[in-house]
């Protein structure tokens, strides 16, 4: 069975089926067609396949032509029909793994596909799991339910977990430049899950088994959010001591080791950097271990928004205003910069909190057409011009978007709090910083009073 199926991928004849056409499923689906396998871009949801078909990308970093182009040579095939999965020699599953309200791992998605899997299971075939989870996924779940088949794992079927590392609107690193990680059930289940990948990646990094292999990425997106998590509360800490916190760590990053910047904001988002942590904490729960770090770190990133409205508040009382009647613009809702995600995004909960502050909100995003609010309501983005941006009482920046023209905003805006550094290199009293102190209100007026236009004149 090995050999039969590792030939098949080496000789680029495998068929594969990419369970899951979002952000991670529909990219890694269009390199392996690029490549030259014979690929089903497989979801759930019929419209998303019926798009794809007619060539037209949901995901920013996916533009249409490359939809088209991998269409027009006959490799890529988006499909809502599962029984694909039984024509496939590898399936890769690429499905969500969210938090439930009571902040526990919630992996029904993953369950489904490996239900699917299963009712079409036939040997060989080799299943890799992709979507983010706690270590023993792979074995408890995958392995798990797949035995029930009466087929074994590592002679009739492969398993192995290959953990995700996509990062939208990165530009620079994608699937062929990003090592890949990979980890199986047994040691046949690995090499064959490095022999697809090293068809995609330039690199491959093969562990001892799926369990670290889900450790890996856990481990990541844990330190990232364990040290944003510090780097936000000296954010906090500066602005108290009267230290602006982005100098701070521009003079520190001019170390050329042991040092690695990090930046403040008014919170952490996306699908990743929110959840992973939380996943870990909980899975380590069951072995009757704590991650301290982890509880605060959640803890700071998690309070940010409240910090950007309390930051919110003191700027509309250097103008004389309170939040509640006041008019706030929101710019940019998206959870990071350059991409259309709104999961966990500070930028929407902060456009909520000052919503129940009683003051009236809009918010403006090139790549966000509506949000929904708590109470069910849909709201639309708004458009800038001149004379809008002068309408707000306040306006925040909570995602930088390379698409907004700051020097224009802070030109026309006549306040705005700034919670990314995005107005770095303006210098205008009007401009009050997340991680930097806030004026006294006479020392603004006096600021004011003797302001220079930023346009020069």
């Amino acid at each position: 069975m090995y050999r039969s199926i590792r030939e098949r991928i080496d000789r680029h004849a495998a068929t594969v089926t990419v369970m899951g056409q979002g952000y991670v499923g529909l990219p890694l689906a269009l390199r392996l067609a690029e490549v030259g396998f014979r690929t089903f871009g497989f979801d759930t949801d019929s419209t998303r396949a019926s798009a794809l078909q007619q060539g037209h990308s949901y995901v920013v970093d996916v533009p249409d032509k490359r939809v088209r182009m991998a269409l027009s040579s006959g490799y890529y095939t988006p499909t809502s029909d599962a029984s694909v999965l039984r024509l496939s020699d590898v399936i890769i599953i690429c499905v969500p793994t969210p938090l439930r309200k009571s902040r526990e791992p919630d992996l029904s998605y993953v369950v489904g596909a490996v239900e699917m899997v299963k009712e079409h299971l036939r040997p060989p075939q080799l299943v890799i799991l992709e979507s983010t989870t706690y270590p023993g996924t792979t074995n408890e779940i995958v392995v798990g339910r797949l035995e029930e088949s009466g087929y074994r794992v590592g002679q009739d079927y492969f398993v192995c977990f290959s953990p995700e590392r996509v990062d939208p609107g990165n530009k620079q690193y994608g699937i062929h430049n990003t090592p890949k990680v990979v980890g199986g059930v047994t040691p046949a289940c690995t090499d064959l899950g490095a022999a697809v990948y090293r068809h995609v990646a330039n690199e491959v990094i093969t562990v001892s088994s799926a369990r670290a292999a889900e450790m890996v990425k856990l481990l990541e997106n844990t330190f990232r959010a364990v040290n944003i998590g510090l780097v936000n509360e000296l954010a906090l800490m500066a602005e108290r001591m009267g230290i602006d916190i982005w100098e701070v760590i521009d003079a520190a990053a001019t170390k050329p080791f042991g040092f690695m910047p990090f930046y403040p904001g008014p919170g952490i988002g996306g699908h990743c950097i929110p959840l992973d942590p939380v996943y870990l904490s909980w899975k380590a729960k069951q072995y009757g271990f704590y991650n301290k770090f982890i509880g605060l770190a959640t803890g700071i990133n998690a309070n940010m928004p409240r910090h950007v409205v309390a930051k919110v508040s003191e700027a509309l009382n250097l103008i004389g205003r309170a939040p509640h009647g006041a008019s706030v613009l929101v710019l940019g809702v998206a959870y990071k910069r350059d991409v259309d995600d709104v999961r966990e995004s500070p930028g929407v909960e902060v456009f909520h909190l000052l919503e129940a502050q009683g003051a009236h909100v809009d918010f403006s995003d090139p790549l966000v057409e509506s949000i929904r609010t708590p109470d069910g309501r849909s709201v639309r983005r708004v458009d800038l011009t001149d004379e809008r941006l002068r309408s707000y009482d306040c306006v925040v920046l909570t995602t930088d978007h390379t698409a907004f023209d700051y020097h224009w905003i802070a030109r026309h805006a006549r306040l705005i709090v700034d919670t990314r550094n995005a107005f770095r290199g303006i210098n205008a009293p009007h401009i009050i910083r997340l991680g930097a102190p806030t004026p006294h209100p006479a020392e603004w007026q006096a600021r004011m009073a003797l302001r220079v236009s930023v346009d020069g004149q």
